[in-house]
C-alpha cells in the first residue's frame, strides 16, 4: 500500500478539476470510510505503541516512526465505541491535518478510488448532529462514508478559540469602508462554527455555507440586484475539500463571473504544504492559511479588511 501512495505528486492535476482520490478503508464489518489521499503521508502495519498516562482513551499510544513521535487514535474508538479488536493486524494510516502529524487505527485498507466531487454528497438527513460524517458517496454499489476529522480532532483533542489582546486591539481600528462580514464556506460543521466564533469576538460577523455549491449560490443570489459584492462582504473564507463542489472550483467560478471580480477569496483548510499555495495562484484565490489558529485567523482576516499585507504580524504570533 505505501507503494501506492508514492505517485501522490501527480495526483495534484486532479485538484481545480473538481476531483479528489480516497483511500478507503475499514473499521469494523464491512462499511467504507474514506479519507483524501492529500492528507496522506503513508500507511502501515501497526507498530508498537506506548501507552501515555492520563491520555484521551481513544489515543491508544504513540509510535515512533522516522525519528519523530505520533499518536495514534482508534478511528473506530473515536467515531463509534467500537474499537479495532484485531490490532496486531491492524493498519495505521499516517496524516497531516491541521499541522499535526497522526495515525488513524484501522481494521484494513482497501484501495485507492479516483472520484468527481459532484459525486460526494451530504450526509443523508437524519444522520444527526451526532454524526462523524461529512459526507458519503458510492462506489459499484457500495455506500463509502467520508469521516469528519475537524470533529474528531475537536472531541479528541479540544479546540482553542481564544484571541489574543493584540488580535483585538487590532480589530478596534477596522477599515470602515468594508463591511465587517465574511462568508464562510466549509463542509464540517465544527470548522464553521470554529471561524464563527473567533471572528465573532473581534467583531465580524459571518455568514455560513455548507460547501462550495451552496456558497456559490448564496453569492449569486447576492448579485443578482446589481450590489457589488464587496458592499456585502469583505472576503470569503472556503475549505478545500467539499461535496458537491470543492473550493478551488468554486474560486475558479467566482473569478469567470465579473459580477464577482475584486472579491477576496482566502482558502482555509486542514490540507496543507507547499502544494495548497501553489493551488492558489493557479485557481486565482488571494491567499492561503491552514487550520486552525485562532489568532492567525483573526489576525489575517483583520489585515484583510484594513488593506494590510495578510500575513504582517503573523510571525510573532504565539498560538499553542
Amino acid at each position: 500500500m505505501a507503494g501506492v501512495l508514492d505517485s501522490v505528486d501527480s495526483r495534484t492535476q486532479l485538484a481545480g478539476h473538481n476531483r479528489l482520490e480516497l483511500l478507503l478503508f475499514k473499521l469494523q464489518g464491512k462499511q467504507l470510510y474514506g479519507i483524501n489521499v492529500f492528507k496522506v503521508q503513508e500507511v502501515i502495519r501497526c507498530p508498537k505503541l506506548t501507552r501515555m498516562p492520563k491520555s484521551n482513551n481513544k489515543v491508544v499510544g504513540v509510535a515512533h516512526l522516522r525519528q519523530r513521535t505520533i499518536p495514534v487514535i482508534d478511528l473506530g474508538l473515536a467515531i463509534s465505541n467500537d474499537p479495532i479488536k484485531d490490532r496486531e493486524n491492524s493498519f495505521v494510516i499516517v496524516t497531516e491535518y491541521n499541522r499535526f502529524i497522526q495515525g488513524f487505527m484501522v481494521a484494513g485498507v482497501d484501495r485507492i478510488t479516483n472520484m468527481n466531487w459532484k459525486d460526494i454528497l451530504p450526509p443523508p438527513k437524519g444522520s444527526g448532529l451526532e454524526s462523524y460524517l461529512t459526507a458519503v458517496t458510492h462506489l459499484e454499489n457500495e455506500m463509502i462514508e467520508i469521516i469528519d476529522v475537524e470533529r474528531v480532532f475537536a472531541d479528541i483533542m479540544g479546540s482553542n478559540e481564544e484571541v489574543s489582546d493584540d488580535a483585538l486591539e487590532a480589530a478596534s481600528n477596522f477599515n470602515e469602508e468594508k463591511p465587517r462580514h465574511v462568508l464562510v464556506v466549509d463542509d464540517s460543521s465544527v470548522a464553521r462554527n470554529q471561524v464563527k466564533r473567533v471572528l465573532k469576538k473581534v467583531g465580524i460577523e459571518c455568514t455560513l455555507a455548507n460547501d462550495g455549491q451552496e456558497g456559490l449560490e448564496l453569492l449569486e443570489k447576492w448579485v443578482e440586484d446589481g450590489t457589488p459584492l464587496g458592499d456585502k462582504i469583505a472576503l470569503i473564507i472556503s475549505d478545500i475539500e467539499m461535496p458537491r463542489m470543492d473550493g478551488y472550483t468554486l474560486t475558479t467560478k467566482i473569478r469567470k463571473d465579473p459580477r464577482m471580480q475584486g472579491i477576496y477569496v482566502m482558502l482555509h483548510t486542514s490540507l496543507s504544504g507547499v502544494f495548497n499555495n501553489n493551488m492558489v495562484e493557479k485557481v486565482g484565490a488571494n491567499h492561503f492559511i491552514p487550520k486552525f489558529k485562532p489568532n492567525e485567523l483573526a489576525h489575517t482576516v483583520i489585515n484583510i479588511i484594513n488593506n494590510k499585507d495578510p500575513a504582517e504580524g503573523i510571525e510573532e504570533l504565539a498560538d499553542e
